[in-house]
Parts: C-alpha cells; structure tokens; sequence
C-alpha cells in the first residue's frame, strides 16, 4: 500500500449490511418519481440537477430556503462579512499609504441588508437551476415513511425508486442555566442592532470566524473556551498564531473555560433600552454582553426524519451511517453532506452528491477520494490548511522534515503593522513527499486551494525547489524554505 493508499484508507466508511426493494417479495412497485431528495442544500442541490441531467424524474423537498447552511445562513454570508471587517483594516492602511479618508463609519443595518439581497438572487439562481433541469421542488417537510415512501407536510405521500437525504446539520447546544437568552450562528446575521459586547461560546471554525469578523466590525470579543487553545485538529504552530494574533487584536480569549449560567440584567454601561446578559464561566469569570454566540458545533439533522420507520441505521450522534458510496443501510436511501458528520464542508456534499447522482443515474460509478481535502477558516489574516498536520505526520512516517517560515508582509513596512505570516509544510523525509501544507496569512484560502492540487498529484519538495518564484509575493516564501526546520526521525 503506497502512502496515499495508506491515508484514503484512514477516511474510508466499512461496508455495511443493507436491506430494502430485495426484501420487498420481488414486487416492483409503482413510483412516483425516480429520486427523491430531502434537503435543498448544497449537496441535495447538486444531485437531484445532475440526477435529472441524466434523464431521472427527480422531486426535491425543502422546508426552509433553497441553498441550505451554507449559502442562506452559513459560508456565503459569512464571507460577505467578513469582507465588510476587513474594509475597517484597509481604511486604516489607507493613510499610511497617502489616501486622505475622512473618519468612516460603519453602518450595521446597511450590511444586514446588502447581505439580504445578495442571499435572495443566489436562492433565486438556485431555483432556476432546479427548474431548468426539470426538478420539481417543493417547499415543505419531508420525513420517511418506509423504504419507498416520503410525506410531505400537506399529507401527500410520494413513492420513489431510490431517495436522499441531505439535510445538513443545525447547531449543537449544550445545556447550561439561561442558554435561552444566546442565540446561534443560524440568528448572527440577522441581529436588528450590532452588539457592542460579544461572548463566544466555543472555539471552532464558527467560534473563530465569528469572533474575528465581529471584532473587525467594532465589537469587543471574549472566547470562552473549554480547551488549552483555539481550533482544536488544526496544526499546533497554526493554532498558536491565530491565538497570539487575535490576541493582539484585542480579543479576549478564555482558555481552560466554559459558560455555566446567562442572566439577563441591566448592568452600569449598558446600551440604552437594550438589556445586559450576565454570564458566568466555570472558572469565575462574569461577563457583561449584549448578545451571547453559541458556537460549540453542529450536530447531524436528522430529529423527526422517519429513519427508525425505513430501517436507516445512525450512530451515536445521530449520524446517518454510510458507505464510501454514500448508500446507507436501506439498499435505495443514500446520504450525502452534513448528514453523516464526516466531512462537514460545502465542497465535499457537492462531491459526494455528483457522484451518487452519477453512479445511480448515469452509469458512471466513483466515488469520492477524501483524501488531502483543503479547508479554509475565514479569519483575519485565514488559515488555509491541507493534508496531515504535523503531529499527524509523525505518527504515521519515520522521518518527517518541517520547514517553517514567519514572515512580515511587505506593506507592513510602510503600516507599522505586526503582523506575523506563517507558511509550513510537512514533508516525508525518505520519499520527499509534501504530506501537508499550513498558511495563516492574507488569501490563505486561495493559495491552499491551489496547492491542494500539488498534494493531491504527489507533489515533493524538489518539485516547490524548481520552481520558479514570483517576486514579491508572500508565496515565494515558501520556495525560499531551502532547509528544514526540525527533523524527526524514529529509523
């Protein structure tokens, strides 16, 4: 087995035992429509199009807002925010640079509504795709009644050949003293007034994301956070750069914590008309905020779907357990995205979507490699991060060579900023394979994207040696790292 046998082998699901039409005395039943999905995000988007491409009579049930997490409360108007924090940095730097600004100010009712609108036309586009393909897309709830059976929220019941479930996943709440009065990520983007004080609760991808766009906004930030450090699975020298940076930012960050009790009150200092929430830490702490943000993750969404009814077997979380062909338990009911709680990312329910739609439909089976899958975290500078950190690195290999390099950016010269760039790889010392890449920088996620494709082709590091640099820029530093950092080596 090479090493990229040996890591896709790493995020394989085991086969599982199915049952269904075979059970079913040999009868070929009457359907309605050869697919049907529940859920209309990203990855139910995606496959019941490419399912009806393939000449399939598709029905989709959605019963909230086409686009699903991502597009109408999750990555769209998340980035679009933060791209309104990082205006605030730019005016800054401005001056600097001999631009004369009068002194800015920042509207939060505006942003809410320029975010609305662009929310709309992308729902809008994704109904049109839906209706072009010939999909017909009905906004209601949609559970299982048996292996072939959906109802839907008016009573009618549909029979379909074969059915998906992509319905994602919502936010998971731990249970403490007044949780009532926080809210969660899927309420942040629609808050009617900015919170001058804002506590975190959690310190993931949402945690972190949330805390640097509102701190860019004007917020003062406080992360609660029960562990040692931020972005627990993330590679440890790119954790403690993210920590240190917002730090400096002014964002007050708890570690070793966690909110135990919220009390709404009207403490000295609160905003005219609008009450204060106290919150107690476990350690003590007490906190005053206008809104509380519990980010502690999200769980699979699958409450109240009629799985017990169609025999579709979850796990412990309430995860919709899969094969790597995305079939569940029940031979005809498959699940793709969030649902199954493998790879909680938009690009990998599109993926797997495609290709449960391809392989049902079209006659052209694959299945995803989740290998070397690149994720970004939408901070200010971003993280930008794929393949193995290193402590999973040396896990797996004998000899792992490091090569880091902190570099200040050119513009900071004239800004004064200090703001420190990280760029890591991770390499396999014996064969020279880059095993992984780390970035906490400026257009992190951009860079990365690019070099996922190195990793995914076997890329070495004699192949980043000869190539050739462009000059100046922050990815040149990364054909600069001529010598390793640190070797480990177990022979």
């Amino acid at each position: 087995m090479n090493d990229l046998d040996s890591k896709q082998a790493l995020f394989e699901v085991p086969s599982i035992s199915v049952e269904g039409p075979a059970s079913q005395e040999g009868v070929s039943p009457e359907f309605d429509v050869d697919l049907f999905v529940i859920g209309g995000g990203s990855g139910g988007i995606r496959a019941a199009r490419v399912a009806a491409g393939h000449g399939a009579r598709v029905m989709l049930a959605e019963e909230s807002r086409l686009g699903g997490t991502c597009v109408i409360r999750g990555c769209v108007p998340k980035k679009l925010f933060v791209y309104a924090g990082r205006f605030g940095d730019a005016l800054d730097e401005a001056a600097d640079f001999g631009w004369k600004i009068s002194p800015p100010r920042f509207d939060w009712p505006s942003l809410v509504a320029a975010k609305d609108r662009e929310i709309a036309h992308l729902e809008g586009l994704y109904a049109q795709g839906q209706s072009k393909a010939g999909v017909e897309v009905v906004h209601s709830r949609a559970v299982l009644e048996d292996v072939h059976t959906v109802r839907l929220a008016d009573g009618r019941r549909v029979r379909a050949n074969f059915i998906l479930i992509a319905t994602g996943a919502k936010p998971e709440l731990l249970p403490f003293e007044g949780m009532e009065l926080g809210i969660t990520s899927d309420a942040a983007f629609d808050l009617k007034e900015f919170p001058q004080r804002l506590v975190i609760g959690g310190a993931g991808y949402i945690a972190i994301e949330f805390a640097g766009l509102f701190a860019a906004l004007g917020s003062e930030v406080t992360v609660v956070c029960r562990g040692s450090n931020i972005l627990r699975g993330f590679d440890e020298d790119v954790r403690q750069a993210i920590s240190t940076s917002y730090t400096n930012r002014g964002i007050t960050l708890l570690l070793g914590d966690s909110i135990t009790r919220l009390v709404s009150t009207k403490a000295s200092g609160s905003v005219e008309g609008r009450a204060t929430i106290n919150v107690v830490t476990e350690q003590g702490a007490r906190l005053d905020a206008d809104q509380v943000l519990m980010a502690f993750g999200r769980a699979p969404n699958t409450i109240g779907l009629g799985l017990d009814l169609a025999g579709v077997k979850t796990d412990e979380k309430g995860a919709i357990i899969v094969d790597a062909s995305s079939r569940t338990s029940v031979a005809n009911i498959f699940a793709v995205g969030d649902v199954s709680n493998q790879f909680n990312l938009t690009p990998v329910a599109i993926r797997e979507g495609h290709a449960f739609a391809d392989s049902i439909f079209g006659g052209k089976p694959w299945q995803v490699n989740y290998a070397n899958v690149p994720t970004a975290v939408f901070s200010s500078p971003e993280i930008g991060t794929v393949g193995l950190t290193e402590l999973e690195a040396r896990s797996r290999y004998a000899v792992v060579d490091v090569y880091k390099a902190r570099v200040r950016p050119l513009a900071a010269g004239v800004t004064g900023d200090c703001e420190i760039a990280l760029l890591k790889l991770v390499v396999d010392g014996e064969s020279d394979r880059i095993l992984g890449v780390h970035l906490f920088a400026e257009d992190a996620s951009e860079m990365i994207q690019v070099l996922s494709i190195a990793l995914e082709s076997g890329a070495t590091r004699a192949d980043f040696m000869s190539t050739m640099a462009v000059h100046p820029t922050f990815g040149e530093e990364l054909l600069g790292m001529r010598r390793p950092t640190v070797r480990y080596d177990r022979r």
